[in-house]
């Protein structure tokens, strides 16, 4: 049995961070012919809800960098290295430090809930008014989060010295492990989202592997938080556009993702 595990920006979507009708089409067929696959992404699933609407129902996801696990056809919900509350503390001081607003995402009730601090900058006004405001999450004061509340990551956005700054320090401590890369809201700010240090895709994909008993698994993605599914993947495959180590890692360099490069690997792959 193949089980194909795919990245979703920079990966699967295009440069207009959704879903093509040709990669849309593609998956349909391998529907038909019953090929396994589903999602592995740092997005939450709140994020990533409206991109795959009506798309990868048959198979759980992994949200979050691997610490929620989602299974559509049963609605339910598993989370894996939860941050603790020491953990939160120290980025949320760090985060203040540096005056960059922390988004707290939760998970309460199967509802997402955002936590965050007043914003300082307009990029982050921006990111509540245009995008959080406007989605399903619930938005409450950073103050209002209790200590038993199920944080999945921290994100944030800023301008590129102080997430590099931030990044480079959290990386450093024994129990915490952050992502960053450049934001669409211009070359001068990064994103980053901070979680457990053994949350990643790889342990997720690994535990969806025995689950379903899969002989080869088969990976695609682009940045440094598909590195630990790359490691332990039967086959990896990373697009163009994909940062330099992992495309060293990679079986083989595919296609750019604003070309629909994977869609296109697999219908060469699985002779769709």
């Amino acid at each position: 049995m193949d089980l194909v595990f795919f990245d979703l920006d920079g990966t699967l979507l295009n440069g207009s961070s959704s879903l093509s009708q040709f990669t849309i089409d593609t998956l349909g067929k391998m529907n038909s012919q019953d090929i396994a696959y589903t999602v592995a992404t740092g997005r939450t699933m709140l994020s990533a809800s409206p991109i795959l609407k009506g798309q990868f129902l048959s198979l759980p996801h992994i949200y979050n960098n691997g610490v929620t696990l989602w299974d559509p056809q049963q609605q339910s919900m598993e989370f894996e290295n939860l941050l603790t509350e020491n953990e939160t503390d120290l980025i949320l001081a760090m985060a203040l430090e540096h005056n960059i607003t922390p988004f707290v995402n939760t998970v309460e009730n199967h509802h997402h809930v955002i936590y965050h601090s007043p914003p300082q900058h307009n990029i982050e006004k921006e990111l509540i008014t245009k995008y959080f405001a406007r989605s399903q999450a619930t938005l409450m004061p950073l103050d209002a989060l209790a200590h038993d509340r199920a944080v999945t990551n921290i994100s944030m956005i800023g301008e590129n010295t102080h997430i590099k700054a931030m990044w480079t320090q959290l990386n450093q401590h024994p129990r915490i492990i952050a992502y960053s890369g450049p934001a669409n809201e211009g070359k001068e700010y990064s994103w980053m989202d901070v979680h457990h240090c053994f949350a990643n895709k790889g342990a997720a994909v690994q535990k969806l592997r025995d689950k379903l008993g899969a002989k080869n698994v088969i990976c695609f993605g682009d940045s440094d938080n598909d590195l630990s599914m790359f490691e332990i993947a039967d086959e990896c495959y990373a697009p163009d556009n994909a940062k330099a180590f992992i495309k060293d890692k990679a079986t083989k360099v595919i296609g750019h993702n604003h070309d629909d490069g994977v869609a296109k690997f697999l219908i060469e792959r699985f002779d769709l």
